[in-house]
């Protein structure tokens, strides 16, 4: 009985190590997948145009059933790709540029957020790859600044749909 004993104990304790092992694994994976750099000869995954060569922010998603990254020329195309339903329940992550604190013009990479959580703007007469674009902010007071100097109107991810697109 009481070698039993013995026995379950060891093996709750291993279930325990292989569990915290298992998480933090997890937890590593999860912080490798970020935004990756767009570099000179990107082209977009939904129009094929070189990335670099427009203005505006850009955007990326990670497939769930892959680690590969698709990188999109503006925020107008990420949305379009984004929103599709065959695509919607494929896409894990989402970034897009935070464009309160990088230029229009070259959005710079180090600025990539989690496009969930951003704000965007609609309407504004800056122009993206595409013409008009989604100007995406990590604060909601950071687009409100921008609609004051370029009009649109205020969205958070949740209420952009194809419609208002």
């Amino acid at each position: 009985m009481q070698r039993l004993h013995s026995l379950r104990i060891i093996s709750v304790a291993m279930m325990l190590v292989l569990g915290v092992a298992c998480s933090e694994e997890s937890s590593e994976k999860a912080m490798v997948r970020q935004a990756v750099a767009i570099e000179q000869a990107d082209e977009c995954h939904l129009c094929g145009m070189i990335i670099s060569n427009y203005p505006g922010p850009k955007g990326e998603t990670y497939n769930k059933s892959s680690d590969s990254v698709s990188k999109f020329c503006s925020t107008r195309d990420l949305f379009s790709f984004v929103l599709q339903p065959e695509n919607t329940r494929q896409v894990k992550e989402i970034y897009v540029h935070d464009m309160s604190k990088t230029p229009w013009q070259r959005p710079e990479d180090e600025y990539f957020i989690d496009a969930r959580e951003a704000w965007y703007v609609i309407g504004s007469e800056k122009t993206g790859a595409m013409g008009k674009t989604l100007a995406s902010f990590g604060q909601k007071a950071d687009a409100e600044v921008f609609i004051k100097e370029f009009g649109g109107k205020l969205y958070s991810f949740e209420e952009i749909t194809i419609d208002v697109l």
